[in-house]
Formats: C-alpha cells, structure tokens, sequence
C-alpha cells in the first residue's frame, strides 16, 4: 500500500511531472537528433559518391580526348563511335 500511496503522490505532484516531462523530452530530442546526423552523414556520403564518379567520368573523357588527338580522321570516328554506344 505505502508504494500506491508514493506513487500517488507523486503523480500528483506538479513540479515532479513537470520534470519527468522535461527528462523524456529531452530523451526524444536526442534521439531525434542522432537520426538526423545519420541521414546527414548518408547524404553527405552520396554526394561525395556522385562527385567521385564526375571526376572519374571526366579523366576518361580527357584520356580520350588527348589519344584522339592524335589519330587520323577515320581512327577519330571510329574511337567516338565507340564511346558513343556506351
């Protein structure tokens, strides 16, 4: 019975409600902010995939941009027709 009455107590107490509320929304702010800084990092992630295969993407360009250069007429043909069906 005197745990019941504590209990009682206490949930009718004002200032200790007010408190609790305040420890759970604190809770609930902190884990939502760890969700945030993983979706953060993943999209930052991304981006940084993105950029990684653009720059990739621009070396091969420029690689066969300057073999090209060099090629006869009908070797240059041939070289952007391939490039071209990819």
């Amino acid at each position: 019975m005197s745990v019941l009455s504590m209990l009682g107590a206490l949930a009718g107490n004002t200032t200790i409600m007010a408190i609790l509320a305040a420890l759970v929304g604190g809770i609930g702010l902190f884990v939502a902010g760890g969700r945030a800084n993983k979706d953060a990092a993943r999209r930052a992630a991304e981006k940084l995939a993105a950029v990684e295969e653009r720059l990739e993407m621009d070396r091969e360009a420029t690689d066969a941009e300057r073999a090209a250069r060099d090629l006869p007429d009908e070797a240059a043909r041939r070289e952007a027709m391939r490039w071209a069906k990819r």
